[in-house]
């Protein structure tokens, strides 16, 4: 029997049109690769970026609402250093209540997706 092995990518939607604000806050602001996208899907739009083994899609979507609840959690190394980078780059963030196991902060991207931020602590 086939099973689930993993994640290969997550995708969240934006507004249509708004690819160049898309890569200014996640390559410029949050530091992901932008990764190219096959030419027969490039013609619909959206970005895609490189998040570790995994990928990060956007689409853009003609009656777009913002995800406030439903996210994506991006797993960082450390958190705290992060956290003061993205200060440096205009965005304020904290952290959020710990979990047992994890440091975490939420943000928001500029069309007003929800975005988790963690670290795993060690055991």
């Amino acid at each position: 029997m086939a099973t689930i092995i993993g994640i290969d990518h997550v995708q969240i939607a934006m507004p249509e049109g708004a690819e160049e604000q898309a890569r200014r806050f996640y390559s410029g602001v949050l530091g992901l690769p932008e990764l190219v996208k096959p030419a027969h899907l490039a013609v619909r739009g959206g970005a895609w970026f490189a998040c570790g083994a995994q990928q990060l899609h956007l689409g853009g979507e003609a009656s777009f609402t913002a995800a406030k609840k439903a996210h994506p959690a991006l797993l960082v190394d450390d958190l705290a250093a992060l956290l003061i980078v993205l200060a440096e780059r205009g965005l304020a963030a904290q952290f959020d209540v710990p979990l047992a196991d994890a440091r975490r902060s939420t943000i928001f991207d500029p069309f007003g997706n929800r975005i988790e931020l963690i670290e795993r602590l060690p055991a």
